[in-house]
């Protein structure tokens, strides 16, 4: 794969809508609840085609889709034409501004001076290299890029997103959510707790377990997903959000 041409996944540009949606917050191309149905169906298909990729907004708004590359390859990102992912309407980013390194299975960010106004990785400015984990926001000048790892699952860490999603829960609700998030407390790329695990944990039937997910599903919005693809997105949603903290896990 080579080119910046190749690598803009065209396929998957959502058209720009007659009434377009509020604007994310702080940018981010993936903020919850921002997304339409139909930046929704592209966004599985990205997910389920098998490599990593960058979601963002381009300058009227639209999702749009940028497939990192293969292994030991690397991309460039910046405003000048010539970068694999051109960004010329954000006027803060620099000509050439960092570049995406695959190295052992592994995405990493490198901005080792090569920007004028910096690169941010969750809110930090980041120095030389750091790796990237699923879920990742990225600031470029001011457009947010969001990191979707190959095989994407909840992120390897609590992504900093301002103040926690405000999702009212009940007490058995909460403790439901903290035990299906619980394999990711040192923040490994696992699944969510099983059922029978949950009902274990929080001293409950299986069958009560299964009712308390399907109402969180509607709490977090995730009726419209995939049954295989609830569970996975439930937990990084309470994960990402702050409605379920690291500390909570234990």
């Amino acid at each position: 794969m080579s080119g910046r041409g190749t690598r803009l996944l065209a396929a998957l540009v959502v058209p720009q809508r007659v009434m377009p949606p509020e604007p994310p917050i702080d940018g981010d191309p993936l903020a919850p609840h921002s997304l339409s149905p139909a930046e929704i169906k592209s966004l599985l298909v990205a997910e389920g085609a098998g490599y990593a990729f960058l979601a963002f907004r381009d300058e009227q708004s639209r999702l749009r889709f940028f497939a990192a590359g293969e292994r030991g390859e690397t991309s460039t990102v910046g405003r000048r034409e010539e970068t694999d992912l051109s960004l010329p309407w954000d006027t803060s980013v620099s000509a050439l501004h960092a570049e995406f390194h695959h190295i052992g299975g592994e995405w990493t960010i490198v901005d080792d001076g090569l920007s004028t106004n910096g690169t941010y990785l969750n809110g930090e400015r980041i120095s030389g290299r750091q790796r990237l984990r699923d879920g990742d926001r990225i600031r470029v000048g001011h457009t947010v890029l969001v990191y979707r790892a190959a095989h994407g699952g909840p992120a390897g860490r609590t992504v900093s997103a301002g103040d926690p999603l405000a999702v009212d829960l009940t007490d058995t609700q909460r403790r439901v959510l903290i035990a299906l998030c619980r394999p990711y407390r040192e923040g490994s790329f696992g699944s969510p707790a099983t059922n029978q695990a949950i009902a274990g944990e929080v001293f409950l039937s299986v069958d009560a377990v299964k009712m308390h997910l399907r109402t969180l599903f509607g709490k977090f919005e995730l009726g419209h997903l995939p049954q295989n693809l609830k569970r996975a997105k439930l937990a990084e949603s309470a994960l990402q959000s702050g409605v379920i903290s690291r500390r909570d896990l234990g």
